[in-house]
C-alpha cells in the first residue's frame, strides 16, 4: 500500500492492515472463480478511459480512502485517481464525488467493488447526518451500537463520524456495558457493577437500565453512564431529573428512537441518542461510475 493512502486512512482513524483485508476479501468474491471474463472479452489491454463517480441524490459522502485502496489493489495508478469531495461533505445529484483516468481494464474490475464500499458508507453517513441535523442544538449527540455488519465495523463507525455522529464502545473489551443479562445473572445491578470494578477498574462502565428504579439503584452505586432502554419520553425526563444531583453522570436515550422525536427525546436532557439502524438497517446512497 503506498505511503499517501495509508497516511489517509490512519488520518481518518482506520487501520490500513485491516482495510486492505477487508478489499481483498470484497475482490476476492468477483475474482475467486477467475478473472473478469466480460472485460477481457471487451476491452484491449492498452484502453485507457476517464470515467467519474457522481451521486444520483442528496446525501453525505464517505468512502474515499477506502476506493484508493480498492482501485491500487487492482493495479490503477493512483495518480489517476481524484476526490472532488471529501468524505464528510453533502453533495447534491449530479454532484462529481470523484475523478478517475486510467487503464480502463483496471477500472471495470474495481467498479462493483469500489462502489459497495461507498454506497453503503455514504448510507451510513447520511443516515447519521439526518439524526444530526435533527439534534441540532440541543446538546444532544447521535451514537452508533454494536449492530454492524459482520467484518465492517470499523468501516461503518467511521462512516457514522463522517456524518456527524459518536462512536459508542468498537468492541466487547474497550468498555463494559452492563445489560439486563448481566443483572439477571448476578443478581442486581449493584452487584454487576462491583464484578466489574472489581475485574476491569480502569475500564469505561455503562449500565442500561429498564426501569426508574434501575436508574436509582445505578446511580447510587456510582454509575456516571446510564442506557435508558425503551423508556417513554416522559420516563426518560424523569431519569433526567433523577440523575441532575449527579453532574458527572452521562445519560444515553435508546430503543424506539425516530427522526420524529428526536428533537423532543434530546429535549429531555439526555446526552446521547443511541440508534442502531445508522448501521444495521441503513439504506445505499446512490453512486455510479460513468464513462466520459
Amino acid at each position: 500500500m503506498s505511503d499517501e493512502v495509508d497516511q489517509r486512512l490512519v488520518l481518518a482513524g482506520l487501520d490500513p492492515r485491516e482495510v486492505r483485508r477487508l478489499v481483498d476479501v470484497a475482490l476476492d468474491e468477483d475474482l475467486r472463480f477467475g478473472p473478469d471474463v466480460t472485460t477481457e472479452s471487451t476491452i484491449r489491454a492498452d484502453q485507457i478511459a476517464r470515467a467519474q463517480v457522481a451521486a444520483r441524490e442528496s446525501g453525505v459522502v464517505c468512502g474515499g480512502p477506502i476506493a484508493l485502496v480498492v482501485l491500487e489493489a487492482v493495479g490503477f495508478p493512483l495518480a489517476g485517481a481524484k476526490h472532488d469531495i471529501a468524505d464528510g461533505d453533502v453533495v447534491e445529484p449530479g454532484a462529481v464525488v470523484m475523478s478517475l483516468q486510467g487503464p480502463l481494464r483496471a477500472l471495470l474490475v474495481a467498479e462493483r467493488t469500489l462502489l459497495n464500499f461507498m454506497t453503503h458508507l455514504s448510507g451510513v453517513a447520511s443516515a447519521t447526518y439526518a439524526w444530526s441535523q435533527a439534534l441540532e442544538g440541543t446538546g444532544c449527540r447521535v451514537r452508533d451500537t454494536r449492530k454492524t455488519t459482520p467484518g465492517l465495523r470499523q468501516l461503518e463507525k467511521y462512516a457514522v463520524r463522517c456524518g456527524g455522529g459518536v462512536n459508542h464502545r468498537m468492541g466487547l473489551g474497550d468498555a463494559a456495558l452492563i445489560k439486563d443479562n448481566h443483572v439477571a445473572a448476578t443478581g442486581s445491578i449493584t452487584a454487576a457493577i462491583n464484578d466489574v470494578r472489581r475485574r476491569y477498574p480502569n475500564v469505561a462502565l455503562e449500565v442500561e437500565c429498564d426501569t426508574l428504579e434501575q436508574v436509582d439503584e445505578a446511580l447510587s452505586a456510582g454509575c456516571s453512564l446510564l442506557l435508558l432502554d425503551n423508556m417513554s419520553v416522559g420516563q426518560i425526563a424523569e431519569a433526567v431529573e433523577l440523575a441532575r444531583p449527579f453532574p458527572d453522570v452521562r445519560l444515553e436515550a435508546s430503543g424506539g428512537l425516530t427522526l420524529a422525536t428526536a428533537a423532543e427525546v434530546a429535549a429531555t436532557g439526555v446526552d446521547y441518542v443511541a440508534v442502531g439502524s445508522l448501521t444495521h438497517s441503513v439504506r445505499a446512497l446512490d453512486l455510479g461510475l460513468d464513462l466520459l
